[in-house]
C-alpha cells in the first residue's frame, strides 16, 4: 500500500503535469515491452517496436527490472514539474553527479545480481546508457508519440473538469481506481508498504500512457513529489491505422460535430455546441471514435470526448504534428 500524506498546504498545491513526460514514457515503456498482459493496448506497439531495436535491450534491462525499483536518476524532475521533452530530458539525465548514479544503482545491486554496475567510470557509464536509452526513445516512443500525447490530454481534460467541479479534493477523488482519497491521505495499490509526506510540497500529478496497474512514486523522498498514474485506454484501438469509416465522415455535420468537440466536451455539450439532439451527437460521436479521430473516456455519470492525433490533424486540414 501507499500512503502519501496530504496537508492543507500541499492540497493548494497539486497540479497536473502539462504533457507527457519524455523519460517516464520511455522508462515504463521498457517494462511494457517484456510483458505480454495488455495486449488490446501494447500489442501492436511491442509487434512493431522489437525488430527496430538492436543492442539498447541488453544495457537497459540492467537498469529497468521487469518489474519493481529502477534507478530516481532515469527519470529526472524539474523543480518547476514541467515534464521533460527528450532531449532537455537526456542532457539532464547526463548530468547526474556520480555519486548519485553509484548510490542508486548500488541500491538496485542490493535487490538484484545481474544490476549495471557500470564496469569503466561513472561519467562515461552514464553516457553509454544515456546513448541506449536515446536510441530505445527513437525506436519505441517517437513513431508513436502523438498517440501517447493525445492519451494524457484525455485524462487531463477528464482531471480538469473535476477540478472545476469540485476543486483540489475533486481532482484526487477522480483518480483511476487503483488510487483512493481519503482525506488527509492518498491510498494506492503498490508493490510494497510505503509512506511519503509532502511537507508542503504539493505534488505533481502525471498521467502515463505506459503506466499499467499501479502508479509509480520516486524511492529517494527527498526528490520532488510526483505521482504517475496509469491513464484509462479507450475502447477504440489506440494504434490503429484509419480504416473504412473514414469513407462515412463525408457531410457537415461531422465536420461540425469534430470541430465542437475541441479541446473535450461531454455529448450533452457537444450537442448544444453542434446544434443536435442528444441521440444525434451520441451517434456521431461514436463514428467519430470508430473511425479513430475521437477518444471517449467515461466521466462519472457522463463521458468525455477530445479529438485524437488524427482528428486534430484532420481538423488542421493535414498539418503535421509536433513531437513536442
Amino acid at each position: 500500500m501507499l500512503r502519501i500524506h496530504v496537508s492543507g498546504v500541499d492540497l493548494s498545491k497539486v497540479r497536473m503535469a502539462t504533457r507527457p513526460d519524455a523519460l517516464w514514457e520511455t522508462a515504463l515503456s521498457f517494462h511494457r515491452l517484456r510483458d505480454r498482459r495488455g495486449s488490446a493496448v501494447f500489442g501492436k506497439w511491442r509487434t512493431e517496436t522489437r525488430p527496430r531495436l538492436n543492442g539498447e535491450v541488453r544495457l537497459l534491462s540492467a537498469v529497468i527490472p521487469s518489474r519493481g525499483y529502477f534507478p530516481d536518476f532515469l527519470t529526472p524532475a524539474q523543480e518547476s514539474g514541467e515534464p521533460f521533452g527528450i532531449d532537455a530530458g537526456m542532457q539532464a539525465l547526463r548530468d547526474t553527479p556520480p555519486d548519485r548514479v553509484l548510490a542508486e544503482l548500488a541500491l538496485l545491486g542490493a535487490e538484484r545480481r545481474d544490476a549495471c554496475r557500470f564496469p569503466d567510470s561513472p561519467a562515461e557509464g552514464l553516457g553509454r546508457l544515456v546513448d541506449a536509452l536515446r536510441s530505445y526513445h527513437r525506436a519505441a516512443i517517437e513513431p508513436y508519440w502523438p498517440h501517447i500525447r493525445a492519451s494524457v490530454e484525455a485524462d487531463r481534460a477528464v482531471r480538469g473538469r473535476a477540478l472545476l467541479d469540485g476543486g483540489a479534493h475533486e481532482l484526487l477523488a477522480s483518480l483511476p481506481p487503483m488510487i483512493r482519497w481519503r482525506a488527509p491521505v492518498l491510498e494506492a495499490d503498490y508493490p510494497v508498504d510505503r509512506d511519503v509526506r509532502l511537507d508542503g510540497r504539493g505534488l505533481l500529478l502525471q498521467p502515463s500512457f505506459f503506466c499499467r496497474v499501479t502508479p509509480v512514486v520516486y524511492r529517494d523522498p527527498r526528490l520532488p513529489p510526483v505521482l504517475v498514474y496509469p491513464v484509462t485506454h479507450s475502447r477504440a484501438p489506440v494504434f490503429a491505422e484509419p480504416g473504412p469509416w473514414l469513407g462515412r465522415l463525408l457531410g457537415s455535420t461531422r465536420s461540425t460535430i469534430l470541430s465542437a468537440i475541441g479541446n473535450g466536451c461531454t455529448t450533452s455539450e457537444l450537442a448544444l455546441r453542434a446544434g443536435v439532439s442528444l441521440a444525434s451527437a451520441s451517434q456521431h460521436a461514436c463514428v467519430l471514435r470508430e473511425a479513430g479521430l475521437v477518444h471517449t473516456l467515461r466521466h462519472g455519470g457522463s463521458v468525455l470526448h477530445t479529438l485524437t492525433p488524427l482528428g486534430g490533424s484532420l481538423l488542421r486540414g493535414g498539418a503535421p504534428l509536433a513531437l513536442s
